[in-house]
């Protein structure tokens, strides 16, 4: 039984989770349980060792008084200023000072949680350089649960995410505000509840703290386990449609994807079938003369197939950027031949990689809320495919469920925002030094909002195809009628009109989590797959 599968089912208790970090084998389950306090963070011992062996490297620098960028100059477009030795540490506080310049909003917890835990994991892979007292400080404000206040608006994703992650490093020497036992105070005062010291930066702890792309890292980590169950809710409330509509499954026929093999595109039509396989409804009609069914039934594994691909490719950069090095300069210890060529000045910063990704994910949502949103008006409209006209009782003196493919519409028209991508902007910074920037926090938390307004109009869907399969008064198939009981305790009996903004609200909140899919995969022979 697969990770994924023993955590929904409650194989694993996540609350006594401690994930290892040794900078090679972090994966976005284990950003997404620290993050929501289901797990605590430990260091492998092999993964100190490179730290201290990499450490070891920038002391002989500073002992040495040789020129290193970001050890002993100034920074950015100030690289050619020569900094003392004896300047060298307030060099470092000067930096997260200085940095520390967010704008907006706070970034929620489970943000804050994510980035440190992504900071962290890329520290120990041992090339960074900083002074073991950092990697422990980080560690011990997550197992703590010290979270510092950082502003969402500052990052512009090259060099990294600068701004916020110095927001986290001026927590770590004491400065600033943080959150912790759900009270903001002064990150001192959570440091002496906690009984820890303020961490004292030496030679380069600064830059490594701040240089690097764990923000974006850690808010795709997050967007990528809520996109696991939104995708795969997507198909499954397709599936109610189809029976809703009483629509075919003639055009999932296996045969007619292996003539078009596209990866996602096979993947979603043995889904759809595997989701309708036992439907009573399906087969009830198996004789009527309908010939094709609107576009938004049978092209279901032609638009939700290739959204099944942009995921996929998603989880594969993102599993690759959760282990690697970003800041810069990069340490490459050579004890044999020790000189400047273990420090190399680089661009591992730059996350255009993570960028493209999140504006593609972005369109895929609303691709997919666009189809989703049509499935809705063919179930309500009664010149198509509505039982009754917009699935009222009594149409005329109840308007049925006509608005909720209005606030479908209108979460669409968001999503149709948050489709254009971030990354077709750059702008010049530090004084020409860096000249091309990847917005890339801006196009993960882009993506963060879509994933939202993705799930209120599948939410509208599934609360639209709830109805028409309980007034049709046939069983739809064992995957859907489970999903359909899960439903069953947000949404009361009977069909007057009333205000159902907050069932599908609640709905959608589900939809972004697995505690239904659970359900839904317990009574089924083989679990729905969870990717490609």
């Amino acid at each position: 039984m697969g990770q994924y599968w023993m955590r929904f089912l409650g194989v694993i208790n996540v609350t006594e989770r401690t994930v290892v970090l040794d900078g090679v084998t972090l994966n976005t389950l284990d950003v997404h349980d620290v993050a929501h306090g289901h797990a605590n963070v430990q260091i492998a011992r092999e993964a100190m060792m490179k730290v201290q062996t990499a450490r070891s490297v920038v002391d002989r620098i500073v002992s040495g008084n040789e020129i290193v960028y970001g050890i002993n100059t100034g920074f950015g477009s100030l690289v050619h200023s020569r900094i003392d030795q004896e300047d060298v540490e307030q060099l470092q506080l000067n930096l997260i000072r200085s940095h520390a310049t967010g704008l907006g909003p706070m970034l929620p917890t489970e943000l804050v949680r994510a980035m440190m835990c992504v900071r962290l994991n890329s520290l120990v892979k041992g090339h960074s350089g900083c002074h073991p007292d950092v990697v422990l400080q980080l560690s011990s404000f997550i197992n703590k649960g010290i979270h510092p206040i950082v502003p969402r608006i500052g990052s512009l994703g090259a060099s990294g995410d600068l701004a916020p992650l110095s927001h986290l490093a001026c927590a770590l020497v004491g400065e600033g505000k943080v959150e912790y036992e759900g009270n903001i105070m002064t990150a001192m005062e959570a440091i002496q509840r906690c009984e820890l010291v303020p961490l004292t930066l030496k030679a380069k702890d600064g830059l490594s703290l701040i240089n690097g792309t764990s923000l974006i890292t850690g808010m795709l980590s997050l967007s990528i386990e809520q996109l696991r169950q939104l995708l795969t809710y997507a198909d499954v409330v397709a599936g109610m449609s189809i029976d809703a509509t009483e629509s075919s499954l003639t055009p999932f026929d296996e045969r007619i994807h292996k003539t078009r093999p596209h990866q996602g595109q096979l993947f979603v039509s043995s889904r759809m079938q595997q989701i309708l396989s036992d439907s009573e409804i399906l087969h009830s009609h198996d004789d009527c003369n309908r010939v094709q069914d609107p576009y938004s039934f049978r092209c279901i594994p032609q638009v939700h197939g290739p959204v099944q691909e942009t995921l996929q490719k998603l989880i594969e950069t993102v599993s690759i950027e959760l282990n690697s090095s970003t800041d810069n300069p990069l340490i490459f210890p050579d004890s044999e031949n020790p000189g400047p060529h273990e420090v190399v000045s680089q661009g591992n910063f730059h996350a255009e990689v993570l960028a493209l990704v999140s504006d593609a994910m972005s369109l895929g949502l609303f691709e997919l809320s666009s189809i989703s949103e049509r499935r809705i008006d063919q179930m309500l409209d009664p010149n198509r495919r509505a039982i009754t006209p917009f699935l009222a009782e009594n149409p005329g003196l109840e308007s049925g469920l006509m608005i909720v493919q209005y606030a479908a519409a209108a979460a669409l028209g968001e999503l149709h925002g948050h489709s254009a991508p971030r990354t077709a902007f750059t702008t010049t910074t530090s004084a020409g030094q860096e000249d091309h920037v990847s917005m890339g926090a801006t196009a993960s938390w882009n993506l963060f909002e879509a994933i939202q307004r993705c799930s209120e109009v599948v939410a509208c869907e599934a609360f639209v195809a709830h109805r028409a399969i309980k007034m049709i008064g046939r069983n739809s198939s064992t995957c859907v009628e489970s999903l359909l009981r899960c439903m069953d305790h947000i949404i009361p009996e009977g069909n007057d009109d009333r205000s159902t903004s907050e069932e599908i609200i609640q709905i959608a909140n589900e939809l972004r989590s697995s505690k239904w899919l659970s359900i839904v995969q317990s009574v089924l022979s083989s679990p729905l797959r969870k990717s490609i």
